[in-house]
């Protein structure tokens, strides 16, 4: 089968090729899943687990990638809940990636069924960035209707869907990015806009729950505008900036089988769109992933026509 394959860490995405790899076969409570749409993170190259396995063994090369949409072609043993042929998205577990490629074996509980009316673009491109903002806003944040949150990188791929999940929710958005991220970001539903690179962010005043997607200085810088006894959620690792009284919580998300339903529900009902930048081919994939220019949204791999 075709794959992107990684050896060099210090080359990042310019180390990536397409090469000829053995097709993958299905352990206890695996599916082999025939990719149709893939996604990558280009932090993953930077994550330990791309690299070695969990006992600190290199592990190249290895196939990166962890989001997906397909259909499986074969269970592994003692595999139950999905079934030869069923149409199915979600992601893999970041020591074995494999979604940039033609087959990748997958736990089946890290899967959900993809209804047959979402493309599997759609599929693979709202199960990292979905999943993240769920949980992001549900199970840590523990956002309530009539809240305030303030949302990083609004027009990104995560704070779109973050954008979109709170708005749902009942809360009231606000969202920061680049001066050029402004409409897209109002698009997806914030009621206000704090550019980052011309506006105080100290001027927001208070919110209930920031969700930090960037770290660093804005993590710091946002525990002060939280209220009292709020909340500061990140995915951009442990930070010490705490508001009064309140959490700070650093997370990585995990995949659940529940959570990509109620998400792919939303996008069948109109609730959740995506936020695809590029969708390439495999063939095309490396050119994707090292762009000329600064891609607004996720790019799309389509492995299948």
């Amino acid at each position: 089968m075709k794959a992107i394959v990684v050896t060099d860490q210090a080359a990042g995405t310019a180390g990536m090729r397409l090469v000829e790899r053995p097709e993958p076969q299905a352990a206890i409570n695996d599916v082999v899943v025939q990719v149709h749409a893939s996604g990558f993170t280009s932090g993953e190259l930077t994550w330990p687990s791309t690299w070695t396995d969990r006992l600190d063994r290199d592990r190249t090369p290895s196939i990166p990638g962890q989001e997906l949409a397909g259909v499986v072609t074969a269970l592994g043993y003692g595999t139950t809940g999905l079934s030869v042929g069923q149409r199915v998205f979600g992601l893999s577990d970041s020591y074995r990636g494999g979604t940039l490629a033609e087959y990748v074996a997958v736990e089946a509980r890290n899967l959900a069924p993809l209804p047959g009316d979402v493309d599997f673009t759609v599929g693979a491109s709202v199960a990292m960035p979905g999943l993240t903002a769920w949980q992001g806003l549900f199970v840590h944040g523990r956002l309530q209707a009539g809240q305030s949150i303030l949302v990083h990188g609004a027009a990104g791929a995560v704070g779109s869907m973050v954008t979109q999940l709170a708005r749902g929710a009942g809360a009231y958005v606000i969202g920061t990015g680049r001066t050029a991220d402004r409409q897209k970001a109002v698009d997806f539903g914030a009621q206000e806009f704090v550019d980052l690179e011309n506006d105080a962010l100290e001027d927001v005043g208070g919110v209930d729950l920031v969700l930090d997607v960037i770290g660093g200085d804005i993590a710091k810088r946002s525990a002060a505008v939280i209220r009292p006894g709020g909340t500061l959620v990140t995915i951009a690792g442990p930070t010490e900036a705490r508001p009064a009284g309140g959490l700070a919580i650093d997370f990585v998300l995990v995949p659940d089988r529940a959570q990509l339903g109620e998400i792919v529900q939303r996008v069948r009902d109109g609730r959740l769109r995506t936020n695809i930048g590029n969708i390439a081919t495999l063939d095309d994939a490396v050119a994707a992933f090292n762009p000329t220019k600064r891609m607004s949204g996720k790019t799309i791999i389509r492995v299948r026509p």
